[in-house]
């Protein structure tokens, strides 16, 4: 596999941002993950600290391949609703001044009819993003896995055009119960990034654990290939499960990649 399109969450290697980006090179990838939730502050940084930024990014040859910024509840949770948006809108406008053209979360809860209230407010919201998306040049890219694929693709297919992408996260499709194969299938046409992580499903949906790559369930050869047919060529990301060897594990999860 080549490595050009590998990329790593900053917070892996350092809270130091320049000093993760240098790891992160060390390492030969060219993506970085940047966290708007807990590292990068996107209300607060200003166009010095921007400029800063994309010099340490040129100086070290690499680029951010998305903005994370994972809240705790949805977007048709109205506990703090109107400021989850705000922050939304915030981390959208970080990745386009940063190059990224995408906003990595979850969209919490869909119901199963597209009708009601939750669903309605789900919608609206969604719609809203997305037009600010559009305006500033970046768009939501929506977890798979803790969504269903084929829930996630019917709220995907009611939304203006471009509104919504998908992150395939293959450990977390797996832990939820759904192929990640089949899931690249379903989504094709919306994937904008994918996460290679690996997992063991537990006796319920949701009660599997994460497990180090090419030690669990996932078989990541064939979700790569599906990838492939369905013409995905974009960043593939990775993300350690032992914090406190995440070097280590990461450049072992690079390896594996390569020998496939």
């Amino acid at each position: 596999m080549d490595t050009s399109r590998l990329s790593v969450p900053a917070a892996a290697f350092s809270t130091d941002l320049r000093r993760a980006l240098r790891l992160a090179r060390d390492l030969g990838v060219h993506g970085i993950e940047l966290d708007a939730r807990s590292g990068i502050d996107p209300e607060q940084l200003t166009q010095t600290g921007l400029r800063q930024i994309r010099k340490w990014l040129g100086d070290e040859g690499v680029t951010v391949s998305a903005v994370s910024f994972r809240t705790r509840g949805g977007y048709a949770d109205g506990a703090r609703l109107e400021g989850r948006i705000a922050a939304t809108k915030a981390a959208l406008k970080l990745a386009h001044d940063l190059g990224a053209g995408v906003v990595l979360n979850h969209v919490g809860d869909i119901p199963e009819e597209a009708a009601g209230p939750h669903w309605n407010l789900l919608v609206d919201v969604l719609t809203d993003i997305g037009n600010f998306g559009q305006h500033v040049g970046a768009t939501l890219c929506a977890e798979a896995g803790r969504a269903a694929p084929a829930d996630l693709a019917r709220l995907i297919s009611t939304l203006p055009a471009g509104s919504l992408t998908c992150d395939i996260v293959t450990g977390s499709l797996v832990v939820h119960g759904h192929d990640p194969a089949a899931a690249v299938e379903t989504l094709a046409a919306h994937v904008a990034a994918v996460h290679a992580t690996d997992a063991i499903a537990g006796p319920f949906a949701g009660r599997g654990r994460a497990v180090i790559l090419g030690t669990g369930q996932v078989d990541l050869a064939t979700t790569l290939a599906t990838l492939e047919e369905c013409g995905y060529r974009g960043w593939i990301g990775l993300e350690p499960v032992d914090e406190r060897a995440s070097r280590t594990e990461l450049a072992a999860a690079i390896a594996s990649l390569v020998a496939l």
